[in-house]
């Protein structure tokens, strides 16, 4: 297999373009590329939308920013599809003054949302959501005795995403929790580009450990030494 390009974040960020739509790993900050997400704020990136489990953790009290939390109060994005907003005060801002739309998703029906983009299925059937503002605007089916709601695959432009280590062919392995929503997110977007912590020979990795095949992947950004994990 061919070894993908090795690139810098600022390059990595050059294929974020306004209006995308961007997905990124992690949860509440574990497993998000945090040089990839400085390197699109600091190219000053607007419009974007960003698809991600939560919004991580924004607490300047305390010094604590974490995740996609720099891209929402750079006002990098216009819309964030996620399932949690609880702890960044700042997307809670922007949503009740109108100037982010935040679109809340079940955890559970996020996830297959993004892997059925990236399986190529048609959607889903789910009975969360049934009965609340959830259901609100999509399709309802009855199976035998139950009502579903069809959920459509949720597809992005780019993916940024975070492992612990690849091999130059782009073969992934992520650490434990931090795998997160990683893997599916490689698989749903039309360009992958991942920070990963350490980089090594092609054969190196056990392929049983492999948890995302280099197909998926089309760039790789080396951590400098010191990155948080």
């Amino acid at each position: 297999m061919l070894a993908k390009p090795l690139i810098s974040a600022a390059e990595a960020a050059a294929h974020v373009k306004d209006g995308m739509v961007v997905q990124v790993g992690g949860f509440l900050g574990c497993g998000s590329p945090d040089a990839l997400l400085a390197a699109v704020v600091a190219a000053g990136r607007k419009g974007l939308c960003l698809v991600c489990n939560d919004t991580a953790i924004y607490d300047l009290k305390n010094g604590r920013i974490t995740g996609v939390a720099p891209l929402v109060a750079a006002k990098c994005v216009s819309k964030v599809i996620t399932s949690h907003i609880g702890t960044n005060p700042e997307t809670q801002r922007q949503m009740l003054a109108g100037e982010t739309e935040v679109v809340l998703v079940p955890q559970g029906t996020l996830a297959e949302r993004v892997r059925s983009a990236g399986t190529g299925l048609g959607g889903f059937l789910t009975p969360t959501g049934v009965g609340t503002e959830v259901e609100e605007g999509k399709q309802k089916l009855t199976v035998g005795d139950r009502v579903y709601l069809l959920e459509l695959p949720l597809a992005g432009d780019v993916a940024l995403l975070k492992a612990k280590r690849a091999d130059r062919a782009g073969n992934l392995q992520f650490s434990k929790t931090a795998r997160n929503f990683n893997p599916l997110m490689a698989m749903a977007c039309a360009t992958v580009i991942v920070e990963v912590e350490e980089l090594v020979e092609t054969g190196e990795l056990d392929p049983d450990q492999i948890h995302t095949p280099g197909i998926f992947v089309d760039y790789i950004v080396v951590q400098a030494k010191g990155g948080r994990s």
